[in-house]
């Protein structure tokens, strides 16, 4: 569990207004204090992520998150924050109070919910304080006519137009917490074997994998680096051969091989000197366009590899990564692209760039998003980052197939993927 990636775990987001209770419920859920809590309204500032064990999901990151009605403009920073959470949640918790009315901040979260595809449940928190009820005969039948609920009507009409699941709690006393874990895991979307694989779909048992994994400053000493750690375990998973070797080694490798590769995975950086000594009866791609189908969307990609070839003088493109490593005086999104770019197409191309978790909100003056392979990301929020610069009209291309038009060879690159090569031969005729 802990070796599992943040960006393969399902991300559960809390929201609510401040001092609902959703540090305490997150407490009790997690059965760990990870959340301060506190009756000061305001405790929690930036979102606070946490990867951990949570049954009955398994391995997932919670994210606490801050009062949706926060005030001041400390506050708007705060709530901007916890908009950016939605980019990334597979499944959201609402919290709301039992003594209190819910409006417009829940009613405004829950249409961003159905906007961006995320299921979500109610978790109506605070029962204890009820009036004339039992903790132990609390049910949504007594709940819904409760005096207190008689006063404030609001919320069970709330409740019923939320049209999900809800549940009644007491995330003080612990009150139903294992059915909002119950909930919790019905409302993640069901895995895609289709979308969760990396290459496996592409080879069968007993074939053998080349990867060219160059170990240049960039590269944490050590280990590999996890697109490649990740390609190697979904080899293995589905009972391939894999093989690992420098772009120095490739032909040396290959020549020696008994059995012939069915494929070569290479480093992106390295795409042109590869592709001079692979034979071109062996399929060749990048770890980053297997990345570009396993984290984000293949033929979007496509027409952003398109859009990348009419890039003209004057152009701005937005260069997005998703970590934030040191920056080294040969660094791929900062130097290397931006160079290649420079020379293939016009010195007067200029660039913005983006690490970690931010991403504009306003993407008009851009011509191109250009954003890494995105393994530091859940897929869900490359998703949801490709689907902002769609909705924005903007094209978007990762560096993998970036870096394969750049070198001329993003057909080769395609070739293990017929639908995509299909799509990018027919947009060259346009």
């Amino acid at each position: 569990m802990n070796s599992t990636s943040k960006g393969e775990r399902p991300h559960i987001a809390v929201f609510g207004r401040r001092n609902v209770g959703k540090s305490t419920f997150i407490n009790r859920l997690t059965n760990q204090n990870l959340s301060l809590v506190s009756d000061q309204p305001g405790t929690t500032t930036d979102p606070v992520y946490k990867a951990m064990e949570l049954h009955p999901v398994g391995p997932a990151v919670i994210i606490d998150t801050a009062g949706i009605d926060d005030t001041g403009e400390l506050g708007e920073k705060r709530i901007e924050k916890t908009r950016e959470v939605l980019r990334r949640t597979d499944a959201a918790v609402l919290v709301i109070s039992a003594v209190e009315d819910a409006g417009d901040y829940e009613n405004n979260l829950i249409n961003e919910f159905k906007k961006r595809s995320i299921p979500f449940i109610v978790a109506v928190n605070k029962i204890d304080l009820l009036d004339n009820i039992s903790d132990n005969k609390i049910t949504e039948v007594n709940f819904l006519k409760n005096k207190t609920m008689i006063e404030k009507k609001s919320i069970g009409i709330f409740l019923q137009n939320c049209k999900t699941d809800y549940v009644f709690i007491s995330a003080e006393k612990g009150k139903n917490i294992d059915k909002a874990r119950g909930l919790i895991a019905d409302k993640l979307p069901d895995e895609d074997e289709s979308k969760n694989t990396i290459i496996g779909d592409l080879i069968d048992p007993g074939d053998l994998v080349v990867l060219v994994t160059p170990i240049d400053s960039a590269a944490p000493k050590g280990r590999l680096i996890l697109p490649q750690v990740q390609t190697i375990r979904d080899i293995i998973d589905h009972n391939g051969t894999a093989v690992v070797s420098k772009k120095e080694k490739i032909k040396s490798e290959i020549d020696k091989l008994k059995q012939k590769p069915k494929i070569v995975v290479t480093d992106s950086q390295v795409f042109g000197v590869v592709s001079k000594f692979v034979p071109d009866d062996i399929l060749l791609t990048g770890f980053s366009v297997l990345f570009a189908r396993y984290k984000g969307d293949l033929n979007i990609f496509v027409r952003g590899a398109k859009a990348m070839s009419e890039l003209q003088a004057g152009d701005k493109v937005l260069i997005a990564e998703a970590c934030t490593h040191r920056r080294q005086h040969d660094d791929i999104g900062t130097v290397k692209i931006p160079n290649w770019i420079h020379k293939k197409i016009s010195a007067d191309i200029t660039f913005d760039h983006t690490a970690g978790r931010d991403f504009p909100v306003n993407l008009d003056q851009y011509k191109l998003i250009l954003h890494c392979g995105g393994c530091m990301l859940n897929r869900k929020e490359v998703i949801s980052r490709i689907t902002e610069a769609e909705e924005a009209g903007i094209p978007v291309i990762n560096y993998g197939m970036a870096i394969a038009w750049l070198h001329g060879i993003l057909d080769r690159a395609l070739k293990p993927f017929p639908a995509a090569l299909k799509l990018w031969n027919d947009s060259r005729k346009k």
